[in-house]
């Protein structure tokens, strides 16, 4: 059970990361129409669709707090997100009965401590993909952080036409894009990360996207893995707050 907790914390953490921007199907390319967008068509469309560019800009910290629950373990917690730009972030998370998970990112040391493995630093894939994550100005920079990026075709995303878009890193695994094609927004990435337990796929579906000072973030989330789903809720954002560098930094060594 312990085990099966440590794999849910770092889900959620991929999912809290989402939120931040934050199985790879693996299908043949589609031929492209010719009247589909262009990559950099439908990535400056999302820029706008989240706000654009001076909204985005304008933020430069943000705090977020919001539950999570798996219906099929009957488990539940709360989680708090602390980002500050450019590339800093934490997370905590609280399980009843389990205790207190960070997760944490000063900008060169990432971090990892839960009850169950105490306190660790991350290295190698691991330490590329906290880096990626914790970049403030993603949403401004998929270009740059991922090299290649090519389009893929136009699938259904639930009830919604979505351009799918396949991206690769400088560091780490192709991810999947899938871009709503009417309001430019986000609403699934899947992924496949590095962790302790080795590499683990997830699709994250967002949804429920709302104002937060002129930028648009979801706060409802949907995680699918391969041994359940789970659900994230964000109840509050708050923008522009005075975060101290030294929240982020790797504590102590117990």
């Amino acid at each position: 059970m312990k085990r099966t907790l440590t794999t849910l914390l770092l889900c959620l953490i991929l999912g809290a990361s989402a939120f931040a921007q934050g199985g790879q199907d693996k299908k043949p390319a589609d031929s492209k129409p010719a009247d589909a967008p262009s990559v950099d068509q439908i990535l400056n469309k999302y820029v706008e669709a989240s706000g654009g560019k001076a909204a985005i800009e304008k933020q430069t910290s943000r705090m977020a707090k919001g539950t999570f629950e798996i219906p099929a373990m009957g488990a539940s917690g709360t989680a708090e997100v602390y980002e500050k730009a450019p590339n800093k972030s934490l997370i905590v998370i609280t399980i009843p009965g389990f205790g207190v998970v960070q997760e944490g990112f000063n900008g060169t040391v990432a971090w990892s401590q839960n009850p169950q493995e105490g306190l660790r630093e991350k290295s190698g894939q691991e330490l590329a993909d906290t880096k990626l994550d914790a970049e403030f100005y993603k949403t401004l920079k998929l270009k740059q952080l991922y090299p290649k990026i090519t389009f893929k075709g136009k699938e259904k995303v639930g009830d919604k036409e979505a351009y799918h878009l396949e991206a690769t890193p400088a560091e780490g695994s192709t991810e999947q894009w899938y871009f709503d094609a009417a309001s430019g927004l986000l609403i699934r990435s899947d992924s496949e990360r590095e962790t302790p337990q080795g590499k683990m796929p997830v699709k994250t579906f967002m949804e429920d996207y709302r104002d937060v000072n002129g930028v648009k973030m979801p706060f409802s989330m949907r995680q699918e893995l391969p041994m359940f789903t789970l659900t994230i809720k964000i109840d509050e954002v708050k923008p522009n707050v005075p975060i101290d560098d030294a929240k982020f930094n790797k504590p102590s060594g117990q």
